[in-house]
């Protein structure tokens, strides 16, 4: 690379710093700073697609095909196309890679859940929209389910109730929906709201055990045959 070294005003040295007026330091300082610069991971690969994105399709596959256990941090970098220094830009372990692909769904689902529930719309049919939509995306998200509740007990301790603190709120917010239908005469009494959130999504968590996307259900035909189940267990 063929440097410039041109005389510096003195309000260029002030903004720039004496060091770098001098043409035979400026030359050792712009090799530096090119390595510096190309030591910083790239948000975007080759291929437009996010690193952090890269290293989760990549986390996730290797963590279904082989265990989260049996699978190396060189194991994922190789698989996404990228480096270590990049793996440990975005994420700071491979247990924080495990947390992620469970929180990026639960996110969703919280997301879509706070959707529901503040819609204009009668408790019924925003308590069976909401119970539905968990079962789709548990669905469409099935291997990243399946991951974490085979490897939750690999998660740190402080990871591991991070993870419950963000469970329990979007359990909250849907015992709230039923507690709302229940006060307001839509849903029956006869059964707490905490036991019919625990029933429901049961049958949630136990999703990735039996669903086959070449089995004779579609997500939402499950989807729905599980929130009309909610529903007929809340009728006064």
């Amino acid at each position: 690379m063929i440097l410039l070294c041109l005389p510096k005003t003195d309000s260029e040295k002030i903004l720039r710093g004496d060091a770098l007026g001098q043409c035979g330091r400026q030359g050792q300082r712009s090799v530096t700073f090119e390595r510096q610069v190309a030591a910083v991971p790239r948000t975007m690969e080759g291929d437009g697609t996010p690193v952090p994105r890269r290293l989760l399709a990549a986390a996730t596959r290797l963590f279904a095909e082989q265990g989260y256990d049996r699978t190396s941090v060189q194991e994922i970098v190789e698989a996404a196309g990228v480096t270590k220094g990049a793996l440990y830009h975005y994420f700071g372990s491979k247990d924080d890679l495990l947390h992620e692909v469970y929180a990026r769904v639960l996110r969703l689902q919280q997301e879509r859940l706070d959707a529901f529930a503040g819609a204009d719309a009668p408790v019924e049919e925003r308590l069976r929209g909401a119970a539905a939509d968990v079962v789709v995306t548990t669905i469409e998200n099935l291997d990243d389910a399946a991951i974490f509740w085979r490897s939750m007990h690999h998660l740190s301790p402080e990871k591991n109730k991070q993870v419950r603190a963000e469970r329990r709120s979007y359990h909250e917010r849907f015992r709230a929906l039923i507690e709302e239908g229940q006060e307001s005469g839509v849903f029956s009494k006869a059964t707490p709201a905490d036991l019919v959130v625990d029933y429901h999504f049961g049958s949630v968590h136990h999703l990735p055990t039996w669903y086959s996307p070449d089995g004779p259900l579609s997500p939402q035909q499950v989807a729905d045959h599980l929130a009309d189940l909610l529903l007929r267990a809340l009728r006064p």
